[in-house]
């Protein structure tokens, strides 16, 4: 495991991935953090962490247009089931640099979709 918080640690790394996706708060709160801690701890690559971030965040944005609006994400262990699907099913090689263009395409059309909030916390 890393150094548990630091500019250049997994825990670290996988927070700032967070806080820069769509609908996401702009501070983690300390649920997050043992969350990122514990993902480390499980030895879940972050690749895969991000590629899950970026996975959940597309699958958000382009939801019909007519579909009712979901609400912020609170918390990163909103995207708990698309790391686990990951795990289970391995995105290939090339994939994480597709959704990575792909988020930033989908954004740029919608204007910068999923402004940040003001949550800092799981309520």
């Amino acid at each position: 495991m890393t150094q548990l918080v630091g500019p250049n640690s997994y825990p670290s790394a996988v927070i700032a991935l967070y806080l820069e996706q769509p609908d996401t708060p702009m501070r983690a709160s300390q649920a997050d953090l043992a969350l990122a801690l514990r993902l480390d701890k499980d030895g879940v690559p972050l690749e895969t962490v991000e590629a899950a971030l970026l996975l959940g965040s597309l699958r958000r944005l382009l939801r019909p247009k007519d579909a009712t609006p979901l609400s912020p994400i609170r918390s990163l262990a909103y995207f708990l089931p698309v790391i686990e699907e990951l795990i289970q099913n391995p995105a290939p090689g090339n994939y994480l640099d597709y959704l990575r263009l792909k988020l930033q395409q989908t954004t740029r059309a919608r204007g910068g979709a999923g402004q940040k909030t003001t949550f800092s916390n799981g309520r």
